[in-house]
């Protein structure tokens, strides 16, 4: 008899539905492509699946204004306008579908602490442009922002890491957190000068209490992998120090080259090295609690490689 699968994978329909439309660049087909990669690849027999579920109004709370909740549940009624500058479209239904990308990576979070696996993966979510009051960036409400909140409030964690490796700086996350010196960030990005949403400079380390406990690591557009591995090699000093209690890892696909809208070029192995290592870390560190989120990107060969790269260094462990 086979050992029973250490990782998760929330994926379905409930989560398939957030997107923009044709024509806008994080669209809903994102979701199979990935699917139908991880399924002919063979990495999906070795994981579990799981289905997402919708998270509560008091969830969401913990890390977003309830009047930011009530603006994006009234223009959800009509599918009118935008929910930030221009960016973010409105749709019907766009409140709901929402809440259940946070409640897919509050899945994944549980099922990694209860027990029943050791890692998890959500393809959408690792919506990290969201702020606590506002939309920006294609993010409606911050998944990883609430599973913060939530690994503070509910299971009693202190020393949560986040590491994000899209292109874009995860500027929602960085600064819902800023002077939080017990959250762990790290961010390997597009330097801001040359790409949204323009933070995440390398004297960004937060602020108040928090001064010098962020690691942003932003690379000149053209950067490949052998300048992410550089950067990489920071992150891992700095998870050792910070010495995280649970890793979060945003695994945007739009730092690969070829991507539409950024000007990275890493390979998929890069998403590849960052996941083997966090298994690595995790198990040293925190008893092998890793959450992955899919993030950004617009190349859909891209997204279904890197992504099933990530998912089958997870189920190796």
């Amino acid at each position: 008899m086979s050992a029973p699968p250490k990782t998760c994978v929330v994926a379905g329909e409930a989560i398939a539905r957030y997107g923009f439309g044709e024509g806008h660049p994080f669209g809903t087909d994102r979701h199979d492509v990935f699917m139908r990669e991880l399924k002919a690849s063979g990495v999906a027999d070795r994981v579990g699946f799981l289905a997402p579920r919708e998270a509560s109004r008091e969830e969401l709370e913990s890390f977003h204004q309830a009047s930011y909740l009530d603006l994006v549940r009234a223009r959800s009624l009509t599918g009118d306008g935008y929910l930030d500058g221009g960016d973010t479209p409105a749709f019907r239904g766009v409140y709901e579908t929402t809440a259940r990308v946070v409640g897919a990576t509050l899945v994944a979070t549980e099922a990694i602490l209860d027990g029943r696996f050791r890692n998890g993966f959500v393809p959408i979510a690792g919506l990290h442009h969201a702020a606590r009051g506002k939309a920006a960036g294609f993010c409606v409400f911050n998944d990883a922002g609430v599973v913060i909140e939530q690994l503070r409030s509910r299971f009693g964690l202190r020393r949560v890491a986040y590491v994000d490796i899209d292109a874009h700086h995860g500027d929602g996350v960085y600064y819902a957190f800023e002077d939080d010196p017990d959250l762990l960030f790290a961010d390997i990005h597009e330097d801001g000068r040359f790409l949204y949403p323009g933070t995440g400079a390398a004297t960004e380390t937060g602020s108040g209490p928090a001064l010098g406990t962020k690691l942003n690591l932003p690379l000149a557009p053209g950067a490949g992998d052998a300048e992410f591995m550089a950067a990489w090699a920071e992150i891992e000093t700095y998870l050792r120090r910070g010495r995280p209690e649970f890793v979060i890892l945003q695994c945007g696909a739009d730092s690969l080259a070829d991507d539409p809208i950024t000007h990275l070029r890493f390979s998929e192995g890069a998403h590849a090295h960052a996941a083997r290592r966090l298994v690595e870390l995790t198990a040293e560190l925190c008893g092998g609690r890793l959450l992955g989120v899919g993030g950004g990107g617009y190349n859909r060969r891209n997204i279904a490689r890197a992504w099933t790269r990530v998912v089958d260094a997870f189920a190796s462990a």
